[in-house]
Formats: structure tokens, C-alpha cells, sequence
């Protein structure tokens, strides 16, 4: 009875053990930390020139030390969750390790919130929607533990014209910047130097724009060719004094392009995109005013920010 009972219970603990076994096969391993995402927080921020909310993106990865931070100016009729799925800017900021902010223009500042680029109240420091977007920028350096060496901006269309403006009036706060399908610094000073400027029609009598407009921080520029929004000849830029340049012809996604870097300071890039429309190239169907075809305009813009620190997206 005794030998029954004990062959019982050694065969009991081997099915347990066999039941642990395979449970302890069937458990999914743990995501790799990369793959873990991050947060996506809602915040505001008030001065004397209005409010405006924002986004910012804490990615999963994190080893201690301060961050880089991107500042992402949105389209026209587009909001912050549309630009970030459109741009895959968080899926880059997971796999590498950075913040990035995404100020929202309100309906109550442009019915088809539009960053306003061509007010003049809006295109000089500590005034307008420029003091609202720094004081974004400087919340979020304050708040996040950003490095305040490596902080960016970038935008596509009014957003990438802002871009151009923040890089011009806050040269002490931005690194540099990256414009999409956008206009120079101060290329229109109402509605209609800016349509005016938008279909190419020539530069505004303003002395302080106009095409080939110095860049007043490094600069990386996208745009179509086939751009019928903002018409190509805005994506010029005047190369640096004495500045030795490259042109790179190649072809990514099914869409050719012409790369044009200037060696001088500070240090330009100006992606040519044959065939493309007004629309970020390489982006996500999931976001408005992409095209999946054409270079990584994302990957693009982070290398030229981020070469110093070793990134390589």
C-alpha cells in the first residue's frame, strides 16, 4: 500500500512538473525595451501672446542622461496625433531615444489652423505664435530633462514656414531645423505676398525674405518638385560664403531625388523629391499629407540634427 501510495505521488509531481514545463514554454517572452512605447501627454501653455496645447512624447528608452528634443510644427488642417502618426516621429523616438514636442494651433487662432507665418506680428522674437512656441520649448526643456544643446525644429508647410521663422528669431534656443513643403523666413507679410509666394510668383519687397534668403541656423529642406501647394522654388537656399557643395542623385520608395549639401556655416541640405507632391516624403498612410514613396524625410532630418551625438537612424 505504501509503495502504491509513494509511485502515486512521484508520478503526481512529475505531471506537475511536465504542466510547469510547458507553461513556462508557452509564456511569451518579455518586448525588448525598444518596442515598449512611450507616453504621449496633453499639456498647455499661456503668455501674454495667447495659449496653445502640445504634446510631448516621452519615449520608453531612457539611460539617465539629458535627451535630445525635437519641436514638430503640424500642416494646416492637421492636429498633433495626425502629424506624429504621419511623420512616425514617436516610432523614431522609441528606437533612439529622444522627446519630441508637437505645439497645436488653435481653430480660435486660424479656421483651418495654420500656423500664421506671414503676419508680421508673428515672424520676430518674444512676440506672437514664435514667444508661444518657445515658451513650449522651454517648458518642456524645463520639465523633461531635455539637453538644451540638442534642440530642433521642424514642420511641413505653414509649419515648416514657422520652422524656418523660430530657426531666424531663436537661433540661441534652436540647433537647427528641418522645413517640408515650406517657405523661407519672412517670405510673405499678408494674404496675399503669401499666396503670391506659395504659386512662386517672385519674392516680397520685405528686405528681410525673399528666395535664397541667408538660413540662420543649420538647415535641412524637403520638397516636391511636383508641389502645386507651395510651389518647389520655395525650398531654395542660398549657399554659405565660400561653401563647397555636393549633389547626390539617387532614387528610394520609387521616387528619384536630388540631395545638395553645402559644407559651409551654417551647414544646409536640400532634398529635391522628383515626382512628389505636397506631402512628407516616406511618411505613414496613417497621417494626412504623407507619401510613403520618396526618401525618409523623418530618418533624413535626424540624422542631419543628430550626427554629433552618433545617432544613425
Amino acid at each position: 500500500m505504501f509503495r502504491r501510495i509513494a509511485r502515486t505521488t512521484r508520478l503526481g509531481l512529475a505531471a506537475v512538473r511536465r504542466r510547469i514545463a510547458a507553461t513556462e514554454a508557452a509564456a511569451p517572452a518579455p518586448a525588448p525595451a525598444a518596442t515598449v512605447a512611450g507616453r504621449f501627454v496633453l499639456a498647455s501653455y499661456t503668455n501674454r501672446s495667447g495659449t496653445r496645447a502640445y504634446k510631448t512624447y516621452i519615449p520608453a528608452r531612457h539611460e539617465g542622461l539629458p535627451r535630445p528634443l525635437v519641436v514638430m510644427l503640424h500642416g494646416c488642417k492637421q492636429n498633433t496625433d495626425d502629424f506624429a502618426a504621419g511623420t512616425r516621429m514617436n516610432e523614431l523616438a522609441d528606437e533612439i531615444g529622444f522627446i519630441v514636442a508637437y505645439p497645436e494651433q488653435g481653430r480660435g487662432a486660424n479656421a483651418w489652423k495654420c500656423w500664421n507665418w506671414c503676419q508680421p506680428a508673428n515672424q520676430q522674437r518674444d512676440d506672437g505664435e514664435p514667444s508661444l512656441i518657445a515658451g513650449i520649448t522651454r517648458a518642456v526643456i524645463a520639465r523633461d530633462n531635455v539637453d538644451p544643446g540638442r534642440v530642433y525644429a521642424a514642420g511641413l508647410s505653414a509649419g515648416g514656414a514657422m520652422a524656418a521663422i523660430m530657426g531666424h528669431t531663436y537661433p540661441d534656443l534652436y540647433a537647427a531645423i528641418g522645413i517640408h513643403s515650406g517657405l523661407r523666413y519672412a517670405a510673405a507679410r499678408d494674404l496675399p505676398s503669401a499666396l503670391a509666394a506659395m504659386r512662386g510668383w517672385g519674392s516680397p519687397s520685405d528686405p528681410r525674405g525673399g528666395y535664397s534668403t541667408p538660413v540662420a541656423v543649420p538647415t535641412i529642406v524637403f520638397h516636391g518638385d511636383g508641389d502645386t501647394t507651395v510651389h518647389p522654388k520655395n525650398g531654395d537656399l542660398a549657399a554659405p560664403a565660400f561653401a563647397r557643395q555636393t549633389v547626390e542623385n539617387g532614387e528610394e520608395r520609387g521616387r528619384k531625388y536630388t540631395r545638395t549639401v553645402s559644407s559651409g556655416k551654417p551647414a544646409q541640405e536640400h532634398w529635391l523629391v522628383h515626382g512628389a507632391g505636397h506631402a512628407w516624403s516616406g511618411g505613414s498612410v496613417n497621417g494626412s499629407y504623407t507619401d510613403p514613396k520618396g526618401p525618409d524625410a523623418t530618418r533624413a532630418m535626424l540624422r542631419f540634427f543628430l550626427p554629433s551625438a552618433g545617432y544613425r537612424p
